[in-house]
């Protein structure tokens, strides 16, 4: 439907937060539906949703009896939408009540773009680096990672995976890559690209959409002037190893799908091994700070 705009927000157990997302996208000035796709929460935040906001006709909750991981819901959520532009959008993130109306605005202004991000920032108004990325391949990680991307100004084929500060008074600037806790995206490229692929299912879908999108002929466009406020980790910092476990998982299939690298079998292992290792690292990491706070926990007693 044109002039609509379908939200959708996947919850799994997504705590308050979600409530006051949820509330802040049905106070959006523009035309609006909303869809939450529920992954088999238990928190009991979905049902306040239902409680609290049920008698509006523009939300639609769907009920997963499992978790079945981010880029399926969104694309559950998508077969029920109306609208001729999707607002994806994470349960702890904060809409002003014109985001969408500007978003739609910006959209007119740039007919060749696929998808629009905005610039996300934390609760003290400090913008993240994910708003606004390149892919994330085997030479710029190297690069960032031995310090070599701080020559990229002389030398561009040093680059990183970060990009270099935004000029002031950009309005609109086409990127690699946006960040996934906000993604508006035309319904239509949405379906001719096949939605997300549903083989992730917790983190780099993102990224592999905007490529998918990219290599379709359409652009990826960042809009600094429009702010959105992530509060972070409603879902995440309950199962931290799980979603670790699943964000490396993510990390390793964008690898082979999209580097050139992949194509060696020695890179390849290689890779395969510090995507792991890393993994490793940060599950003893978590575990040993869980270990100190349920022992500080104790002698509190």
């Amino acid at each position: 439907m044109h002039g609509l705009t379908s939200v959708i927000v996947v919850t799994a157990n997504s705590g308050a937060l979600s409530v006051e997302c949820i509330d802040r996208v049905l106070k959006s000035s523009a035309t609006i539906e909303l869809i939450v796709v529920d992954n088999a929460s238990s928190d009991g935040h979905t049902e306040a949703i239902e409680s609290r906001f049920g008698r509006d006709e523009r939300l639609r909750i769907l009920r997963s009896p499992q978790n079945i991981g981010f880029g399926p819901a969104c694309n559950q959520g998508r077969a029920h939408a109306r609208g001729d532009w999707l607002l994806i959008l994470n349960p702890d993130c904060l809409l002003e009540t014109d985001t969408i109306e500007r978003l739609r605005a910006a959209a007119l202004d740039e007919p060749q773009a696929g998808l629009f991000g905005v610039r996300v920032v934390d609760p003290r108004g400090n913008g993240e680096k994910a708003s606004r990325r390149r892919d994330p391949t085997l030479r710029r990680a190297l690069n960032t990672l031995s310090g070599l991307s701080r020559l990229e100004r002389r030398w561009p084929g040093l680059a990183g995976i970060e990009m270099p500060q935004l000029a002031t008074g950009t309005e609109h600037e086409a990127v690699d890559a946006v960040s996934g806790a906000c993604l508006f995206v035309r319904a239509e490229v949405f379906d001719a690209v096949g939605g997300f692929d549903e083989e992730y299912f917790l983190h780099c879908e993102d990224l592999d959409l905007c490529r998918r999108i990219r290599d379709a002929g359409f652009e990826v466009v960042h809009v600094p002037s429009i702010a959105l406020r992530h509060e972070q980790g409603s879902s995440s910092q309950r199962r931290p190893l799980f979603v670790s476990r699943h964000k490396h998982r993510g990390m390793w299939r964008y690898f082979r799908k999209f580097d050139p690298a992949a194509r060696n079998p020695i890179l390849r292992g290689l890779v395969w091994s510090g995507i792991w290792t890393h993994f490793l690292i940060k599950a003893l990491g978590n575990g040993w700070k869980q270990w100190r706070r349920n022992s500080i926990a104790i002698r509190e007693k």
